[in-house]
Parts: C-alpha cells; sequence; structure tokens
C-alpha cells in the first residue's frame, strides 16, 4: 500500500503561531509499519515568502552589478561565501554554503543569463535561511542541521547583463557540461565535483508559450528529472529526483492546479542536468513559463520559493521517499500551443473571395535601453482548434478595417498621454508621428508612435505586423495595435511595451 500524504490544517499567519507547527516536520506512524509524514501548510510557506521576499529586485531584467551586494552583504554572516570563478568577461562568480547537515544539496541558477525567476527566489530564500527569533526558527534549524546546502544564483553574468542566453563567447552553457570551452561551465563542474552533492536543483526559464499538454492552461512550472542515458533508464539516484518532484507537485496542484507539465526526458549527452544525473546527483529541473498577468514573474517567483522550500524540508526529513515513481509519471508533458492572443473568425478577402481564419499571435522581446519592448507578430493563421490564447477573441460578424496616421505631429513622446491615445484609436488613428525620440525608445501607450516609418506596417499574413481595427457594421469596436487588443468602448488598463518606430 501506499504511504498517505496528511495535510496539516490551515491557518491564518497572522492570527495564529506555526511555532509548534515547525516541529511536525515528519511523524512516525506504527501502523501497518509504514512511514507517514506531516506535509509543510501551504499558508506557511505562503507566508514565510511575504516576510523574506527580497525587495530590492522587483523586475526580472536585473544587473549582476545590483546582484553582487545580495550575495557579498553577506560575508561574515550565516552564509559561508567564496569566489569560484570568473566569467568570459571577469565578472566574479560566487557560491554561498549554509548548514552543516550530512546531506548535501546544491542549487544553481541563471546558468542561461535572460532566466532570471529562480534567482530572485533563492535571495528570498537567503533572507529566509539567515533570518531568526521568528515562528519558522524550527524550520530553519531543521534544514542547517540536516542539510548543507551551498549555492551559485549566478552561473553565467555576462549573459546576464547582456539579457542573452549564451555567454560572451555565445556559448549555451548547458550544452558545455562535457567539453567546457566556457569557463562558467568549468566553474560549475568543479564546484559540482569539490562538492559532491547528493541532490541537485537546476533551475531555469522556458518560454511563457508552453503550456500543458491537451489544456489551455499555461506550464506556469515544469519539472523534469533527467535522464543519464539514452535508453532513460531508472536508477535510484534518479528515482530520488522523481520522488522530490512528486512532493512539488503535490503543493503546486494546491495552489495552481494543472499548471505543472513535464518535459521530456530524452537524454542530451552535453546537458549539465543530465550529466549530474549521471555524475550520481539526483538532480531536479524546474522551469520557470508563464502565468496570466505576471510579465515580470513575481508570482512565479514566489511559487520558486514555496517548492524549493518544501523539497528542502522533505529532502531533510526523508518524506521525500514516500512518493510512489507513478505519480511522476502521471504529470502531463508540456506542449507549446500557447498564444499571446488569439482572433478567432477573422473574415478576409483575397481575389474576391471570403474566407475566414484564426490568427495566433505572439509578443517577443526586444532590447531597448536597459529595458526592452515588444514585437507583435502573426505567429500562425488558419485552423488553430488546437491552440490556446492567454487572451481569446472571437471576431465573428466583425470586418477588418485598416488604421490610419493623425496628421498632427507631436514633438515628442512625452507629449502623448493614456487618454490621447484612446481619443485618437476610437477616431481610427492607429499610428501618431513623433518629431525626436531616443533611439530604441520605448514607451507605454496603446498606439503606435512613427518617427522613422511613413506608413502602420500591417499584413495579415505568417510574420505580419497585427495593426488593424477591428468594426461591426461600420463602427470600430476592437483596435489590435502590436498584438494587443484594446476594447475601444470600454479600454481596460494593462501594461503596453512598444518602440518608437
Amino acid at each position: 500500500m501506499k504511504s498517505k500524504t496528511r495535510m496539516i490544517p490551515s491557518f491564518s499567519f497572522k492570527s495564529t503561531s506555526f511555532s509548534a507547527l515547525l516541529f511536525l516536520f515528519f511523524l512516525f506512524s506504527c501502523q501497518n509499519e509504514k512511514k507517514e509524514f506531516l506535509a509543510l501548510d501551504i499558508s506557511l510557506l505562503e507566508a514565510a515568502h511575504e516576510q523574506y521576499q527580497e525587495k530590492s529586485i522587483t523586475e526580472r531584467r536585473f544587473k549582476h552589478a545590483q546582484a553582487i551586494p545580495l550575495v557579498k552583504g553577506r560575508l561574515g554572516g550565516h552564509f559561508v561565501v567564496e569566489e569560484i570563478g570568473e566569467s568570459v568577461e571577469g565578472k566574479k562568480i560566487f557560491q554561498m554554503t549554509i548548514g552543516d547537515g550530512p546531506t548535501k544539496v546544491m542549487l544553481w541558477s541563471q546558468m542561461h543569463g535572460n532566466e532570471s525567476t529562480a534567482t530572485m527566489a533563492l535571495f528570498d530564500l537567503f533572507n529566509f535561511l539567515e533570518a531568526k527569533d521568528d515562528d519558522f526558527e524550527d524550520l530553519r534549524n531543521t534544514l542547517k542541521s540536516k542539510l548543507t546546502l551551498r549555492f551559485i544564483p549566478m552561473v553565467n553574468p555576462d549573459g546576464m547583463d547582456n539579457w542573452t542566453r549564451r555567454n560572451a563567447f555565445d556559448i549555451d552553457l548547458n550544452r558545455d557540461a562535457i567539453k567546457q570551452t566556457s569557463p562558467e561551465a568549468i566553474v560549475l563542474k568543479n564546484a559540482r565535483d569539490n562538492f559532491s552533492p547528493a541532490f541537485g536543483f537546476n533551475l531555469h526559464d522556458q518560454q511563457v508559450y508552453y503550456n500543458v499538454s491537451q489544456t489551455e492552461k499555461p506550464a506556469t512550472i515544469s519539472v523534469l528529472a533527467p535522464a543519464y542515458n539514452y535508453a532513460t533508464e531508472v536508477n535510484d539516484v534518479r528515482k530520488n529526483a522523481m520522488q522530490v518532484i512528486v512532493g512539488m507537485n503535490r503543493v503546486l496542484q494546491q495552489i495552481v492546479p494543472g499548471q505543472v507539465g513535464k518535459y521530456d526526458d530524452a537524454f542530451e549527452p552535453r546537458a549539465f542536468g543530465d550529466n549530474f544525473q549521471k555524475w550520481g546527483t539526483s538532480t531536479i529541473l524546474i522551469e520557470s513559463g508563464g502565468y496570466k498577468d505576471d510579465p515580470e514573474k513575481q508570482y512565479i517567483r514566489k511559487l520558486n520559493f514555496i517548492i524549493i522550500l518544501n523539497a528542502l524540508s522533505e529532502i531533510a526529513n526523508g518524506s521525500h521517499g514516500q512518493y510512489v515513481l507513478e505519480d511522476y509519471y502521471k504529470i502531463p508533458d508540456n506542449d507549446l500551443k500557447l498564444m499571446d492572443l488569439i482572433l478567432k473568425n477573422v473574415a478576409l478577402v483575397k481575389n474576391e473571395t471570403n474566407y475566414g481564419v484564426d490568427l495566433g499571435i505572439r509578443r517577443r522581446e526586444a532590447d531597448a535601453n536597459d529595458s526592452f519592448f515588444v514585437n507583435g507578430t502573426i505567429d500562425d493563421l488558419g485552423d488553430l482548434s488546437v491552440f490556446y490564447g492567454f487572451e481569446e477573441f472571437d471576431a465573428a460578424g466583425m470586418e477588418v478595417v485598416q488604421g490610419k496616421i493623425y496628421e498632427t505631429s507631436f514633438k515628442n513622446p512625452e507629449e502623448i498621454t493614456m487618454e490621447k491615445s484612446i481619443e485618437l484609436l476610437k477616431k481610427g488613428f492607429l499610428g501618431v508621428k513623433v518629431i525626436e525620440s531616443l533611439d530604441r525608445q520605448s514607451h507605454a501607450f496603446p498606439i503606435l508612435l512613427l518617427k522613422n516609418k511613413t506608413e502602420i506596417p500591417t499584413g495579415i499574413e505568417m510574420g505580419g505586423s497585427p495593426n488593424f481595427f477591428l468594426a461591426k457594421d461600420g463602427k470600430l469596436k476592437y483596435a489590435v495595435v502590436n498584438g494587443y487588443l484594446i476594447d475601444l468602448e470600454n479600454p481596460t488598463t494593462q501594461s503596453y511595451r512598444q518602440k518608437v518606430m
């Protein structure tokens, strides 16, 4: 028989002390010679994040120099902080160690420079681990006495500063585990060899367009216990990783039900995760995906904190061993069927032939002066019934109307307002001209700002720019601006990231 996981009842953090609960990491039961464990309460984990979230970083795109004080500032404190190497461009790479327990756990993040969600969660976890005299003291002490925790929070500082996946050699570090051309890959391999961790957490971000297979739900968190050979066999090392993942999924299903996906476990002989598993470290891959209305991934950051803290607790008390592999294989696969916006039943005319299509639009990021803008693109069109949108709209009964450029120029983007933008859209103007702007300047208005272009970029075709109106009975109802859908009668507040063209 399977052992059961019993949940501690929920309590209000503000009205109830968790001190007594925190003594109960696990409970031994003699019934049927089985071991039953109490699981950490979700409200406890959420309260811990609320209390210890690192407030100095609230956006994904932060620089190495911003983060280093959060590492070096812990010198002489609860953490042992050590410089373990340099990047291609000479930036320091640090590891941080806390705890003196017999089970070694290594966590590394931002191997890909533009994947920072888990890095933010690690800074939150550092705050938690070095705190004292609070309701979490028993949990904290258990982790430190049972585990030795080692963190490398920023493996690829050059990619981090340039907001690129690859390092300054233009090499994907996660395909450099064997050849080790890059100094960062050498640093990570040496860190693993010198520490010999029993468990490893490989922390990444994935495209926001991953969905849970055959559902409309985003794969907000994706997981994998990587294979260590082409046969994708399961030994005790990989089994332990799978069991930890089952525990994480149990927690996530209570918070974001149906929003956990699993990667294909095809063996990649060059990847660090696969090789860590091969070298004897039970390796857990966590990939942070998308969540509606969370562009800076602050909610997903919280999810990372919760599942990592819970996983460390279960490793510390051994309760991950209660989970069965059947539940790992039940986690649904990832798919790549999400769009930012799907417009259904769009009526088009070509060569005097009327036809209807669905339009799938994705808004991809591009760099702009230490910030970013998005480029909306028609990613697919036709029958998109197997795709899903973060936002979906049925355009049946509407016609496509091309937008105009407002005849009066504005001096600069600062003269534009949100109210003026909506007013112009309602009159059929998709674009306005500006005389002055910075190179690659971004703006936050729901209208196109044109400096160098004399026409509105448009085209309902693969790769085309989604800029047009939808009208009904001759009246403009909706504007599609750079892939954003705007209800002209009831405009809602949303975040726009656009570039002066």
